[in-house]
């Protein structure tokens, strides 16, 4: 029902900056709470930030805490993930995520994904 299309990966050096662009189709999009999560390869697809339909959002991981910060744009239907100071364990496939109202915690809770965008960090 809902196709999300992300973009902005790509190939950086440790320390570098990446933003994460993710568009949305359809009308409700402000009644959709939004994730971020990443898999690296052979690891399980964990969380890396989420937000929910009201603008609330929990704490980062531990891993990412304070290097990236989640934000969306109803207007355009957009929610963006700006990435710090990237490390080469960062490196993984990243997907924009959605669920209806409520916020998605874990990979299962997801009801709609995005195909991913690579990143990769070089040491």
């Amino acid at each position: 029902q809902v196709q999300l299309v992300e973009s902005g990966g790509g190939l950086v050096q440790a320390g570098d900056s990446l933003t994460l662009s993710c568009v949305a189709s359809g009308r409700t999009f402000s009644y959709y709470s939004m994730a971020w999560f990443r898999q690296a390869p052979g690891k399980e697809r964990e969380l890396v930030a989420s937000m929910d339909f009201t603008g609330a959002r929990p704490p980062y991981p531990d891993p990412v805490k304070g290097r990236v910060s989640i934000s969306r744009d109803n207007a355009k239907n957009t929610v963006t993930l700006q990435m710090n100071s990237l490390k080469p364990e960062d490196t993984a496939v990243y997907y924009c995520a959605a669920r209806w109202r409520a916020l998605p915690r874990r990979s299962s809770d997801v009801e709609y994904w995005g195909q991913g965008t690579q990143v990769t960090v070089s040491s």
